[in-house]
């Protein structure tokens, strides 16, 4: 017979083992930001420096379990590779439409070295947003905010592409196009940018178009139809080019409340996609338009107002069959928040989403906090929960794609 000591050990090793329990297959991103340099390129650094940090958080990311990158490459109406349609960005050499010297693709770098570590790239752009800062921001000779000027309106310190014109959305189909045609990108990703966060009580200046276009929609109808619009066509433009590339969507956290909607969340935001963003994404979703989401749940479990744990499970059931990667704001570390300081607090949420049926992952936000291990994390991901490598999760809606080039 066994005797107490060798129970109490089998017991303790099938609790490591049930806890640490390693999916076979998995989404573990990290976000990499360009603008204002927040994560990479660092600001005013050579081409082979660049090419250096880029390598070392790769690196950084592969030891501790990632298997994909989702890079910011179109932060403001400009490239990170040579565009026919915009300007080189400024946040790559300093002045916007000035190439690196030495030259060299950064996209085509940067995915190269993605896929030789076995992760997927992920090309994250803003659909919107043209001059970060007006009147600060550098914007070359042939930026299209000197040679389309009504593409434009200005609202706050930003200028940005007007979501309902028609040239604008086929500007930016045309763009996406473009990358997904010459570039061996696994997905088309955009963050929560659409309409404007609210600023200072101002509306966004688009009487004008609202009257001229004869809707009989309400204001607020009428610019969700025109995201609508926009994140449809790039569905169908990505698809025709190489339809095995996927669209994901990266929201705010909330969709709408519940107080507002029967469908809604059981929280307390003071601003919704639905109702602030004008970006409906269970209809994207439900449409089928877009393969996957992965909301900004970057609130702490047992929140007041917007309860992590809580939201985990509402987009699960929310998901219509499509992908729900959740996305972790592990920069609150580095803030004064007492939750946040607790080594806990990730490895809990990471626990949430695993035992949650219809959520496929997480994605990290953002690159450069994993630099500074915070509460050790690096070391609870590569000696814990992502010790076992995990393959991307397939979507059986989508054709196989080929090998990486």
């Amino acid at each position: 017979m066994l005797n107490r000591k060798t129970v109490l050990l089998l017991c303790s090793a099938l609790l490591v083992h049930f806890l640490y329990a390693q999916p076979h297959s998995e989404f573990r991103g990290v976000w990499i930001a360009t603008v204002m340099n927040i994560d990479w390129p660092p600001q005013n650094a050579s081409a082979e420096a660049q090419k250096a940090e880029y390598i070392r958080q790769l690196d950084l990311h592969q030891r501790n379990g990632m298997n994909a990158v989702i890079v910011q490459v179109r932060p403001s109406g400009d490239a990170f590779f040579p565009s026919p349609h915009e300007p080189w960005s400024q946040w790559l050499t300093g002045v916007q439409g000035r190439a690196p010297v030495p030259f060299y693709d950064p996209l085509a770098f940067m995915i190269k070295e993605a896929h030789k570590r076995g992760m997927e790239f992920h090309a994250w752009l803003n659909p919107y947003r043209a001059e970060f800062s007006i009147g600060k921001s550098s914007i070359a000779p042939e930026n299209n905010i000197r040679k389309n000027p009504h593409w434009y309106v200005t609202y706050g310190n930003t200028r940005y592409f007007n979501p309902a014109n028609k040239e604008v959305q086929q500007f930016v189909v045309n763009v996406i196009k473009d990358i997904v045609r010459r570039y061996d990108v696994d997905a088309i990703h955009m963050d929560d940018y659409f309409y404007p966060y609210p600023v200072g009580g101002k509306d966004f200046p688009d009487d004008h178009d609202y009257r001229a276009s004869g809707t009989t929609l309400s204001k607020a109808d009428w610019r969700r139809s025109n995201v609508d619009s926009i994140i449809k066509h790039i569905n169908i433009a990505i698809k025709s080019v190489k339809p095995y590339v996927k669209f994901g969507i990266s929201p705010f956290a909330v969709w709408r409340n519940l107080k507002d909607d029967t469908q809604g969340s059981d929280t307390k935001a003071g601003l919704t996609n639905y109702d602030n963003l004008y970006a409906d994404i269970l209809l994207w979703l439900r449409k089928g338009w877009i393969d996957y989401v992965t909301p900004q749940l970057y609130r702490e479990i047992n929140d007041p107002l917007i309860p992590f744990e809580k939201m985990v499970s509402w987009w699960a059931a929310h998901s219509f069959g499509r992908h729900v990667y959740i996305g972790h704001g592990i920069y609150r570390a580095l803030e004064n928040s007492a939750n946040w300081k607790k080594p806990t607090q990730l490895p809990d949420q990471i626990k949430i989403v695993r035992s949650t049926p219809g959520i496929h992952g997480s994605v990290y936000y953002s690159s450069r906090v994993f630099k500074s291990n915070p509460n050790g994390w690096n070391d609870s991901l590569r000696n814990n929960y992502y010790r076992e490598p995990a393959k991307v999760p397939d979507m059986p809606w989508l054709p196989k794609r080929p090998a990486w080039e």
